[in-house]
């Protein structure tokens, strides 16, 4: 019963996170790409309980719940910055290397937050599976999306900015076959 009520608290968080996402990017794909970060912390949770021998609990549970926002706030970060350099008329690839380098600092500060905050639990007897979920968690899922949310994200958007860049460039070159060349009358002398 508990993890029934866990797992439909999960769900909502799931939905709403989406929801958020949704309304700030104005768009229903994005979301979906990063939001993949969840199931990457999930690898890191079912591999720290392996590893450290230890049952996945309902704390365990609530750990998961608890790094889905942190984890999904990673892939925001990431592909934000990729669309505002996107949107500054950078090429997809090189937009996505600059995210990498300049959104790589603050994802790993954060998940380093989530790591060292939660170790203090670790070997509690009751709170263990909850200090895995969050330590193994955050800690697979960060190096997993600084890789594939990038990877995913071009799969999935590269043919619509593609597109866009192309347009935005055929627009520039009517606009400047419309516009006449200034003429200077009087060039100045050369000396």
């Amino acid at each position: 019963a508990v993890f029934r009520d866990l797992g439909a608290a999960f769900l909502v968080v799931i939905i709403i996170i989406y929801m958020l996402i949704v309304g700030w990017f104005q768009n229903f794909k994005t979301p979906m790409v990063m939001m993949m970060a969840i199931p990457l912390s999930l690898v890191g949770i079912v591999l720290g309980h392996w590893l450290l021998g230890a049952f996945f609990t309902a704390t365990s549970f609530i750990g998961m719940i608890a790094l889905a926002g942190v984890m999904v706030r990673n892939s925001v970060l990431l592909i934000d910055f990729i669309e505002i350099r996107l949107n500054d008329g950078i090429p997809m690839k090189q937009a996505i290397i600059d995210a990498g380098a300049v959104r790589t600092t603050p994802i790993l500060l954060t998940t380093g937050a989530v790591v060292i905050g939660a170790s203090i639990i670790l070997f509690d007897p009751i709170f263990q599976g909850l200090a895995i979920s969050l330590v193994a968690g955050a800690i697979v899922s960060t190096l997993l999306t600084l890789i594939v949310v990038p990877l995913i994200y071009y799969m999935v958007e590269n043919k619509k900015w593609s597109k866009k860049q192309k347009a935005e460039a055929e627009e520039m070159k009517e606009i400047e076959k419309e516009t006449p060349v200034a003429v200077e009358e009087n060039p100045p002398a050369q000396i």
